[in-house]
């Protein structure tokens, strides 16, 4: 990661904007699985990630895309839905859309900075906030502090 979060490119220069990587240059930058996910919205299967299980006290999740801080892990939760849970997002650090892929009906969660598919959010979470983000562990790199 570079000084500012940004993730570093594949070759060690220095990030370039997002929005100006090609599909090539996604491609080199993450791998399949990664790629798969956060630039054609693929998801991982159940209880598969990394982060499923993971339940620090404190650090953060940033992109995996672009080194975005996205949730704190103080948010963090068991849901027991077999992806990494959220009650909470950084705010300025993602998006959402409606999607309706599936024959369902979605909120979908997306990176602000890199317009990359982290996952989906529900209005079925803990309070504060009654939200769960449920993210893609590959979607993501915890950064302890």
């Amino acid at each position: 990661m570079s000084e500012t979060g940004e993730r570093d490119a594949a070759d060690g220069s220095t990030p370039t904007d997002p929005d100006e990587l090609t599909d090539a240059e996604w491609r080199e930058r993450l791998s399949e699985e990664e790629y798969r996910v956060l630039r054609e919205s693929g998801t991982e299967a159940k209880f598969s990630g990394e982060y499923v299980d993971h339940l620090p006290d404190d650090g953060e999740y940033r992109c995996a895309g672009c080194g975005t801080v996205l949730f704190d892990a103080e948010t963090k939760y068991e849901s027991g839905c077999g992806w990494p849970a959220f009650y909470a997002a950084e705010e300025e650090s993602v998006t959402t859309t409606v999607d309706t892929s599936h024959g369902m009906r979605r909120t979908e969660v997306r990176c602000a900075n890199c317009d990359s598919h982290l996952g989906h959010v529900f209005d079925d979470g803990p309070e504060p906030t009654g939200k769960r983000f449920c993210i893609n562990s590959v979607a993501m790199e915890y950064d302890e502090e």
